[in-house]
């Protein structure tokens, strides 16, 4: 007997975004009001006065780039490495960037998802971490571990399924043999 589709998972009912939002820089919260309200934003950063400057001085530049989300790299970072092709935007502030069509169209959940994971770069940057560091791959570097990591587990606590979060870490930059080694450090069942 074929098995129901999966209902597509939610972000809580407090996470919104502003889904027309023009290229440009803004606050965090303009981007995504209220999200320094929600407790996954004080487990991320339980300081307080820490936790408010994340919410305050942090930026979302929306780019008219067909890509999904990222921390812009400082000056320094990109003179280290020059990526094949990658002309990412730089920034001395703390700034995640983000494509206009995935900020319009990615459903709530993803976005949530995504926020989290590049706040909690945010903070690790902020704590001195390297976030390129290329002596490991993608899937094993340290800081996208533990980025993934916080990702999963606000995802589990909202009862989104493993099929769900195997899709949902599956990245055209990895390779499938890569991707299985991330589920499987994460946890997540392959789906």
């Amino acid at each position: 007997m074929p098995q129901p589709p999966e209902e597509e998972p939610s972000a809580p009912t407090a996470f919104r975004v502003e889904r027309t939002l023009p290229p440009g820089r803004y606050p965090l919260t303009r981007v995504f009001p209220g999200l320094e309200k929600l407790p996954c934003f004080r487990r991320l950063c339980p300081e307080e006065p820490r936790r408010q400057m994340l919410a305050t001085e942090t930026c979302v530049e929306v780019v008219d780039q067909d890509l999904w989300m990222y921390v812009a790299p400082h000056e320094d970072a990109v003179q280290r490495r020059r990526r094949r092709g990658w002309k990412p935007v730089v920034s001395e502030t703390d700034c995640v960037v983000v494509g206009r069509s995935h900020l319009a169209e990615s459903p709530s959940i993803v976005l949530y998802l995504d926020i989290l994971h590049e706040l909690c770069h945010v903070c690790q940057r902020q704590e001195g971490r390297e976030l390129w560091d290329e002596t490991y791959a993608y899937v094993d570097r340290p800081t996208e571990v533990e980025a993934y990591r916080f990702a999963v587990e606000e995802a589990r606590r909202l009862g989104v399924s493993d099929r769900f979060l195997a899709g949902y870490l599956e990245v055209e930059w990895v390779e499938p043999a890569e991707h299985q080694r991330l589920l499987r450090t994460l946890g997540v069942s392959p789906a």
